[in-house]
């Protein structure tokens, strides 16, 4: 990404209500798919290690490990306590075969220097027996904007598109569903009125609005939770288990 986005990401990641609802829908899932349980932990294209500081603050049992290519954000992530970085590529991870019970990569297979096909089988070596993979994916190829330019998405994906693509690479899915469906409606909007423009959607939002995002995407994950795919939304949420 642009070094402005990491800046961004790292200012604002504990706070802005994306964030927070994408992290909490993470943790939501893996309680259900990965209970409480001693474990090990990657997180594929951490960034500037938001989501590790959620883990372990949530999960301390866990055994965290975060892998990013770019220096930017990697210098800010190994603030995160607990959790091991290490600079690579998820196209080629620098970790032995069935290391891993659990991988989580948010918003990771749409970055062009990502090749969706060779980092899920990457994904499935470091796996072990029954492992459990969680994407976060940005929806609809159809609603990309100039964010995505400026964090390098080359690619978005339909729900049954992305659960073709992971079973194309030897998992099971489990569970795959929209979110941010509520807000759909405003995003659909901002991306009409700022077609061409360069702002990011990253950015500090009015205490009133982000309490009233952080409360439509807390009842879409409770609808989640009681098992209830969501049918659009401007991000996929996917779960998959590693076959035998």
């Amino acid at each position: 990404m642009e070094a402005r986005e990491y800046e961004l990401m790292h200012s604002l990641e504990d706070r802005m209500w994306w964030y927070r609802a994408v992290h909490a829908n993470v943790l939501s899932l893996l309680g259900r798919y990965l209970p409480g349980r001693e474990a090990v932990l990657l997180d594929a294209g951490c960034g500037t290690g938001g989501l590790l500081r959620r883990l372990g603050r949530a999960r301390p049992a866990l055994m965290l490990f975060g892998i990013d290519t770019a220096p930017d954000a990697l210098s800010r992530a190994l603030r995160s306590p607990g959790a091991r970085m290490v600079a690579g590529d998820v196209n080629h991870i620098p970790f032995a075969d069935a290391t891993f019970d659990a991988i989580v990569s948010v918003d990771v297979l749409c970055h062009r220097a990502v090749a969706p096909d060779q980092t899920l089988a990457e994904f499935r070596r470091c796996l072990a027996r029954d492992g459990v993979l969680l994407l976060n994916l940005p929806a609809y190829g159809w609603m990309k904007s100039a964010h995505d330019d400026r964090v390098h998405n080359v690619r978005r994906f339909s729900r049954s598109d992305a659960r073709a693509l992971i079973e194309a690479a030897g998992f099971r899915v489990v569970r795959a569903t929209y979110w941010n469906t509520l807000l759909f409606p405003l995003m659909l909007l901002r991306r009409l009125v700022s077609r061409g423009g360069a702002d990011s959607d990253v950015r500090e939002y009015p205490a009133v609005l982000d309490r009233a995002f952080t409360a439509l995407t807390g009842l879409e994950r409770r609808l989640v939770e009681a098992g209830i795919n969501l049918p659009f939304g401007g991000s996929i949420l996917l779960v998959a288990v590693k076959h035998a």
